[in-house]
């Protein structure tokens, strides 16, 4: 008994001596947080509340100072916590960390603040977004990021297409913006999302990258008068640049049309009803023709396309593609994986179409075209007379010369990379022959000599009026002639009794060279206004020639 008396005698002095030692340390941080206590992450240890309210409000901000990744459409962006006014919403914790290791008897609290040696202890922060901040923040985004999308195109500059454009476009929704980031925030998300709806153009700069290899050109040459050269070259310009998406169809027709003055056209000759007349756009075919060859190389899809109803000159037979407003057309699609880029122009008398895309044939592989004439009618001899009755006995102008009929094939001969080939026919098309046609003026005092000639034009006899007009065939003493050079003189109307003859004059013709390209054909129609100039010869009278 008295040995447990003695140790009971020990532990009791040695608390006493305990109380007596550390009471006054005790006591001397009642009023201020224990050691190894931090607030988020802030140590804030021997401080008082109001210094360590202060110590975390400068440490930290009134955000956690961490970065928030922020998306918009595609981009994104950073902020910080202060650009959503986060505020600090828990501070109570200061109170709770000054509480630490300050409950129990001084023996409780002697042994938590050696827990917190070995353990020290950290309160967390809570913060939450300002909604005026966010709303702020929002809308400076919208100004920044806001954009229309950006059609993308091609601008041929220094001699290759490039793109331009093709840029999506954003529109930032603020409220429901606002909305999304608030939500994000209170939950703790860093990675925020601004709602904005993305406008991407129809045709993106992506697609158009694609366009940089030559599909298929092709060149004709004309040359005559300004009307018809002035239209050729028009006409060009109204194709020049044009972008077919894939799958898209084109129509030429559509493209150069309408035929009028106000349209940057003039009258030139044109074959319509079986005659050449001066109409509004007269030479239009020999665009539709060249750009015609240069989609055939390309092995685009024709979906429709017609012959002249007479051959033409600048291309062989088979490789033209005549057009004429609400009747024919030329129309093909792109059926390629990729845009297709148009370069059509016509400059000093050389037409020329370029057709860039992107190129997915094997480049062992090659294609040419070639012309096959199955059958011909000679129309050499062929003679249509029209009166004139407000034109004197003497009066004899070809406005037209004869042309011969003419069956022809297209023919498209494949060489494969592994050196086989094949040939496809690609159209039939067949030229009608037409006669030369005079005008031949009836008036006279003379009346057998009227009756005469009137006669001879209802047969169609060229001779017989020729005759008449020189007066070797009865009595013609009041007509007037101007013989004929060649096949198509103009005789002036006479003015007296006694016949002036003199000699008319003729337009010597430019003859444009062909194409070597070659066209595919559609079911050829008859064409009541197609583009019949160049099928005029020097010899043509009042009718220049225009090829």
């Amino acid at each position: 008994m008295k040995k447990s008396k003695k140790a009971g005698l020990i532990l009791t002095v040695g608390a006493a001596l305990f109380l007596v030692a550390g009471a006054p340390a005790l006591a001397d941080e009642t009023d201020t947080i224990s050691k190894n206590v931090y607030i988020g992450g802030v140590n804030v240890s021997g401080m008082t509340e109001e210094q360590a309210t202060k110590a975390v409000e400068e440490k930290l901000g009134k955000g956690t100072g961490g970065n928030y990744t922020v998306k918009i459409g595609d981009e994104t962006t950073t902020a910080t916590a202060e650009n959503f006014g986060m505020e600090w919403t828990n501070r109570e914790v200061v109170h709770e960390a000054m509480e630490v290791a300050k409950g129990g008897n001084l023996i409780k609290q002697y042994k938590d603040k050696k827990d917190l040696q070995v353990e020290p202890k950290n309160f967390e922060v809570a913060y939450a977004p300002n909604e005026q901040a966010v709303k702020t923040y929002v809308e400076k985004l919208a100004e920044e990021y806001n954009r229309d999308a950006e059609e993308g195109d091609i601008t041929f500059a220094n001699g290759y297409p490039e793109v331009t454009g093709g840029e999506t476009g954003i529109a930032v929704n603020v409220d429901q913006s606002v909305s999304s980031i608030m939500k994000a925030l209170e939950g703790d998300g860093t990675e925020l999302t601004v709602v904005a709806e993305v406008q991407k153009p129809s045709v993106t700069k992506e697609e158009l990258s694609q366009v940089k290899d030559v599909l298929g050109t092709a060149t004709t040459y004309y040359g005559s008068s300004y009307e018809r050269n002035t239209n050729v070259e028009v006409g060009a310009s109204k194709i020049n640049g044009t972008l077919i998406m894939p799958g898209e169809t084109f129509s030429v027709t559509a493209a150069v049309t309408p035929f009028n003055a106000d349209n940057g056209y003039y009258p030139a000759p044109s074959y319509e009803s079986g005659q050449v007349v001066d109409t509004y756009g007269g030479g239009i075919c020999q665009v539709s023709t060249t750009l015609y060859n240069a989609v055939l190389k390309a092995e685009l899809q024709v979906d429709e396309r017609h012959n002249h109803t007479m051959l033409v000159s600048y291309v062989d037979p088979s490789k033209d593609a005549a057009i004429a407003e609400g009747l024919m057309d030329f129309i093909f699609t792109n059926n390629t994986d990729a845009p297709i880029y148009i370069y059509g122009v016509g400059y000093q008398g050389t037409l020329n179409f370029t057709i860039y895309g992107h190129e997915t044939r094997d480049p062992n592989r090659s294609i040419s075209f070639r012309s096959e004439t199955l059958s011909q009618t000679d129309a050499s001899t062929n003679v249509k007379l029209v009166a004139k009755s407000d034109q004197n006995i003497g009066y004899l102008n070809q406005t037209q010369s004869a042309h011969q009929g003419l069956e022809a094939v297209l023919w498209k001969d494949i060489v494969n990379a592994d050196g086989t080939t094949d040939t496809v026919q690609v159209n039939s098309s067949s030229y009608q022959a037409s006669p030369a046609i005079y005008e031949v003026g009836i008036v006279s005092p003379n009346t057998q000599a009227s009756a005469a000639i009137q006669t001879a034009i209802a047969n169609n006899d060229l001779a017989t009026v020729q005759a008449i007009i020189n007066g070797s065939y009865g009595s013609t003493s009041t007509a007037q002639t101007e013989a004929p050079e060649t096949s198509a003189p103009e005789t002036n109307a006479p003015t007296t009794d006694t016949p002036e003859t003199s000699a008319p004059e003729t337009n010597a013709p430019e003859t444009d060279a062909p194409t070597t390209d070659a066209p595919t054909t559609d079911a050829p129609v008859q064409d009541p206004s197609g583009d019949m100039d160049d099928n005029i010869p020097a010899d043509s009278g009042e009718v220049t020639v225009i090829g």
